[in-house]
């Protein structure tokens, strides 16, 4: 079974989604972030019931956490110190070697992201040793791998157009057999809320 790994920071208002705050002020921006996640994690869990861990920024024990429900099945870790590029690498390093088996990193950033396509991107791992679901903006909303390959996230300039580029050609350097799936879209800038799914939308705007 595939384990999936979700990113995210706590939905605290000027500390998640903050390029939404122009948008929707740091409270707006904090709450969609909250429904996000909670989203995200409801079809993590859906894909794969028993092997959902929430990788959390700030540590699980932090008060940043508080009053956010998260569901009694989903795994807690808590972020490494550090850059984005070294978060990741050690958070999927360490995922695959304490399940030994593949694992699936995802973000909170994509409503798009259903269980129909983790579940997919799952199965296709099986018979890959990589696969990547990009993001409209250039980036990718999820990643996963067989085995531990840090250099798909050292040095990675983030939040561009050419993450997901950058990604695949990283991958074909190691000669590892990649799955690419759909582009999805990313809610990350006030101009993507226009995206927002309609049981989210009516809060938002």
């Amino acid at each position: 079974m595939t384990r999936i790994v979700v990113f995210a920071k706590a939905p605290l208002a000027g500390f998640a989604k903050t390029r939404l705050i122009p948008a929707l002020g740091a409270e707006g921006a904090a709450a969609l972030a909250r429904q996000m996640l909670s989203h995200t994690l409801e079809q993590a869990l859906a894909a794969a019931p028993q092997a959902v861990e929430l990788c959390m920024s700030p540590a699980p024990s932090d008060p940043a956490w508080q009053g956010v429900a998260l569901p009694p099945a989903v795994e807690r870790s808590n972020q490494v110190d550090g850059d984005l590029d070294t978060r990741m690498g050690l958070a999927m390093e360490r995922s695959l070697a304490q399940w030994q088996g593949p694992v699936l990193l995802i973000g909170s950033d994509c409503p798009a992201l259903t269980a129909k396509y983790i579940t997919e991107a799952g199965r296709q791992l099986e018979q890959h040793d990589a696969v990547l679901l990009p993001a409209d903006d250039g980036g990718y909303v999820l990643i996963g791998l067989q085995a531990p390959c840090p250099e798909v996230f050292t040095g990675m300039v983030w939040s561009t157009q050419g993450v997901a580029a950058e990604t695949l050609r990283r991958l074909a350097d190691f000669r590892l057999r990649v799955w690419l799936g759909p582009t999805l879209q990313d809610i990350v800038e006030p101009a993507d809320l226009v995206h927002l799914p309609d049981p989210m939308s009516p809060v938002f705007k």
